[in-house]
């Protein structure tokens, strides 16, 4: 049925290509497909055993997949070599998502020295404080725009508090990053500056090196003097490269988050009620939204030998794409796996966040940013419903999703509701 369909680039499969999806599964859950020379992988535990196995997969295509690829592969059953010397080539590969051992294991190591428990817990402080910040100016009108108009700035100053960003630049950085926060229900300005890594990249060099040379009280600071695991001190480059991702990586992915998790909670209102009612069921709910909805499409591998992986050989040189929806909605894993339940036993076992070495080391930061963004829109939102004039009636919704086939979500989603007064 869809063999003839590109998955990379048929924008037919945008909205909604979870039947294509089901239909390769159904086919093998690990399949040869006709573009690209491309092997898909949409069962659970096929996906699970490939992004545990890095010394057979490499992640230098994690993001990009098998776009541009890499030269001709050379005659052998190991490319490893054909890897290191054409790795900076590829989009993205100076970033630890695309970095192998040994390297990766130092640039993970780095960050697991930034993302320590009593930064994270400050940095939750400080997200209460935030998200009601963020609906004062939201809430009176009784709509409003949820990914650019509330969850992304939000993200965005998550983020820029826990690396230590100044206060007095975080309008400079919502301001490049094409966050500005539009009036209250009115269109929003999607410009953006033209390079925004390119401006993360200069803004953090220039941290690191100011507080390299004259140390403060601060989190920059901190960040500019950890030091590897073996106590040796980090390029420059290194150190931003890893501020950076966290901004790219970490602010998008948490705002398409909580726009989906939204979307659930706007249209149901029976959900909506049963999670007023126990606001301990939002987690439940968010390993669901991940589960069914999470903002990641496609994580490729590049096999660096000949292997075979659910029966199937893949050549070395062959991008392998593990498709994240399809796998967490494996029937052989997940009961009625296209339903959205509360209580599902083993809901937190989704592949959102990847497994192995390359498992998102922010997934836990995500989970606690979208909970208490919940929390407090539902505290402050009654009725929360979908905006008819935009997104059109129950019975003929239209959403706009993300034309990618790297990330799933929704281009903007409006909201209307009935304050709930000043009650904090």
């Amino acid at each position: 049925m869809f063999d003839p369909v590109d998955f990379f680039t048929d924008e037919s499969l945008i909205e909604d290509p979870f039947p294509y999806f089901e239909d390769l599964r159904a086919q093998c859950p690990v399949k040869a497909l006709p573009h690209h020379g491309v092997v898909a992988v949409t069962g659970y535990d096929e996906a699970s055993k490939l992004w545990r196995d890095h010394a057979t997969y490499s992640a230098c295509n994690a993001v990009t997949g098998p776009f541009p690829g890499l030269p001709p592969v050379p005659e052998g059953a190991h490319i490893d070599d054909h890897i290191e010397q054409h790795r900076a080539e590829l989009p993205l590969g100076e970033y630890i998502a695309a970095q192998d051992p040994p390297t990766h294991t130092a640039l993970r190591g780095l960050l697991m020295r930034l993302l320590t428990p009593k930064r994270l817990k400050e940095n939750e402080a400080f997200m209460w404080r935030l998200v009601d910040h963020q609906l004062d100016a939201v809430i009176p009108a009784g709509r409003f725009e949820v990914f650019q108009g509330f969850a992304k700035p939000f993200a965005l100053l998550v983020i820029a508090d826990l690396l230590g960003v100044p206060e007095e630049d975080h309008q400079e950085f919502r301001k490049r990053l094409g966050v500005e926060r539009p009036d209250p229900g009115v269109g929003v300005d999607h410009a953006q500056s033209l390079d925004p890594l390119a401006f993360l990249f200069e803004t953090f060099t220039a941290y690191i090196e100011d507080r390299r040379r004259q140390p403060r009280q601060d989190v920059l600071t901190h960040l500019a003097a950890a030091t590897y695991s073996d106590g040796s001190t980090p390029e420059v480059a290194d150190v931003v490269r890893l501020a950076t991702f966290l901004f790219a990586a970490g602010q998008d992915t948490t705002a398409r988050l909580i726009t989906a998790a939204m979307k659930f909670i706007s249209e149901d209102p029976s959900l909506q009620a049963t999670l007023r009612a126990e606001r301990e069921r939002i987690p439940d709910l968010l390993e669901e939204v991940l589960r069914l909805e999470g903002p990641v499409k496609t994580v490729s591998r590049l096999a660096r030998t000949d292997t075979t992986l659910g029966g199937v050989p893949i050549p070395a040189g062959t991008t392998v794409s593990v498709f994240p929806h399809a796998a967490n909605r494996d029937p052989k894993h997940f009961d009625n796996p296209n339903e959205l339940r509360l209580d599902r036993p083993n809901s937190r076992e989704n592949l959102a966040f990847g497994r192995g070495i390359h498992a998102c080391p922010g997934g836990p930061l995500a989970r606690v940013e979208a909970r208490i963004a919940l929390e407090r829109i539902l505290h402050r939102a009654h009725d929360i419903r979908i905006s008819e004039q935009a997104h059109g009636p129950v019975d003929d919704r239209r959403y706009d999703y993300e034309p990618t086939y790297v990330l799933r979500g929704l281009r903007e989603l409006h909201i209307e509701f009935t304050p709930a007064g000043d009650d904090r």
